[in-house]
């Protein structure tokens, strides 16, 4: 894991949109952001912050970053527990939502 706390953890995407794509995902259950607590919701947006500015001094290439999340079905959401995606983007990748 690349990161835990007593608030949330950090995966790799098992279905990456590109190399160095995680989840941010809080420990206590909630089905959309609007279930979650502030302070666990802060903590969750910290460790984004965190983990996006690593990808941007990474040797991973990263012209940019993405921070999404998709907050239920209607948005896309696909499971239903809160988390928050992170990812480097390059001119070009192809990424679109559809």
């Amino acid at each position: 894991m690349p990161y835990e706390d007593e608030a949330v953890v950090v995966i790799m995407d098992i279905h990456p949109v590109a190399p160095g794509d995680a989840l941010v995902i809080p420990r206590a259950h909630a089905v959309g952001l609007e279930d979650l607590d502030e302070e666990t919701s802060t903590r969750m947006w910290r460790i984004g912050h965190r983990l996006a500015r690593a990808l941007r001094l990474s040797r991973l290439r990263c012209e940019g970053v993405n921070v999404f999340l998709a907050g239920g079905e209607a948005a896309c959401q696909q499971v239903f527990h809160v988390h928050l995606h992170v990812f480097p983007r390059h001119c070009g990748d192809g990424f679109r939502l559809q």
